[in-house]
């Protein structure tokens, strides 16, 4: 790329600063809390007229959804040939108060639902592509935007929906999403193996206990075997960054939920508790699963009566941070933020998942950050947004080869 389209990238881009913020506000006024998605189809047509109106040809996808209503998919797409792929969620989380839904500036920061996961990101791509388009940049190859739904409740109508249809990462040569990362990408993930496992008994009055089956004193056996399971998978260490150190273990968590009993006169006729098994990306989820499995089979053998629901199953997923586009991505930040850009391990799931299943390499740089993302004063500093757009044109520029 010449140093005048990157002048001429820079230039669009802080011109349309108000746009920036107009934009993202826009988008958080769209209340798409999921739990329960009723207000997708409106920010779905929001979405299409604003990469419309960035320049981009845009489409809607409609995607099967298990068991539910049909879901839409915003794309837009600028070029052809191999693609790059910006990639984000619309949904977003219920919020802790009305006032999340409308969104305002205070002492530099906008605040609002989804203003840092991640509309304000989806904001930045869009002007991104935008500013490539007004620049004039000639690409050698597709930028593609794909805003999908349901990323907040694991991806069944959105991204994993798109995989099922073979639609996601098409001639896909990388894939960034905005997620609130803070000012690191995250070029990792865990992944997850979720179980709710009841145990069963039979319940009597407390006088005639010799008569019932106490199914908490059997899942205090159950719990037992996989408390030892979580000390020893605790042990391993993931050789991806994360800070602090105690955060590079593999982890399985015991009674997240739980519950058992009438009352407490009752002899308690079923318990039950959640497992939640967060793998490192050098875990196999097969694997591990089976672990997990073969243990509950194995105490069933020893006469625990035992069911067991599986929540959720995700892979994890691992990228090298020397790919064309870690190194595109590092150029960029080094060009805007003038520092140096440090991967980390996220430490709970991303979508770079569903790219990584399919070769794809896939990180997440974004506007915003974790620690305030869902809570109820979640925000995003307005400057942060208009650098991260500039990141992701050059970072576009840097990978499709501009002339």
């Amino acid at each position: 790329m010449t140093t005048t389209t990157t002048t001429n990238v820079h230039t669009q881009i802080t011109t349309n600063h108000t746009n920036l913020i107009t934009t993202t506000n826009h988008l958080i006024k769209i209340a798409t809390k999921n739990p329960p998605a009723h207000a997708y189809p409106e920010c779905v047509a929001a979405l299409v007229d604003l990469v419309e109106d960035a320049g981009l040809d845009a489409e809607v996808v409609d995607v099967a959804m298990p068991g539910g209503p049909p879901r839409s998919v915003v794309r837009g797409f600028v070029g052809t040939g191999p693609t790059l792929w910006f990639h984000g969620h619309y949904d977003v989380v219920p919020a802790q108060n009305a006032g999340q839904f409308a969104p305002e500036v205070r002492d530099g920061m906008l605040l609002g639902r989804g203003s840092a996961d991640m509309k304000g990101g989806l904001a930045a791509m869009i002007l991104a592509a935008r500013a490539i388009g007004e620049a004039g940049a000639a690409l050698r190859g597709r930028l593609g935007l794909v805003f999908v739904p349901d990323e907040e409740t694991g991806g069944a109508g959105g991204s994993a929906a798109l995989v099922r249809a073979g639609l996601l990462g098409e001639d896909g040569i990388g894939m960034l999403s905005p997620e609130p990362t803070g000012g690191i990408a995250w070029n990792a993930c865990r992944g997850a193996i979720s179980l709710r496992v009841t145990v069963h008994g039979t319940s009597a009055h407390v006088g005639l206990s010799h008569s019932g089956v106490n199914a908490f004193t059997h899942m205090l056996d159950v719990a037992s075997a996989l408390r030892d399971l979580a000390e020893e998978v605790g042990e391993r260490r993931t050789a991806y960054a994360i800070e602090p150190a105690a955060a590079r273990g593999s982890i399985l968590l015991l009674g997240g939920q739980a519950e058992s009993g009438a009352n407490f006169n009752v002899v308690p006729g079923r318990c039950s508790f959640t497992v939640d098994r967060r793998l490192n990306p050098e875990e196999d989820l097969e694997t591990e699963r089976d672990r997990l499995l073969d243990l509950l089979e194995g105490l069933r053998g020893e006469g625990h009566d035992i069911e067991v629901e599986v929540i959720q199953e995700e892979p994890a997923a691992g990228v090298p941070a020397e790919t064309d586009l870690g190194r595109a991505l590092a150029s960029a930040v080094a060009a805007v933020e003038g520092a140096d850009l440090r991967f980390e391990m996220c430490p709970g799931l991303l979508e770079i998942r569903f790219y990584a299943g399919l070769g794809v390499p896939a990180y997440c740089y974004g506007p915003g950050r974790l620690d305030v993302s869902h809570g109820p004063d979640e925000h995003v500093a307005v400057d942060a947004l208009e650098r991260c757009a500039e990141v992701y044109a050059l970072t576009a520029l840097g990978m499709l080869g501009a002339a």
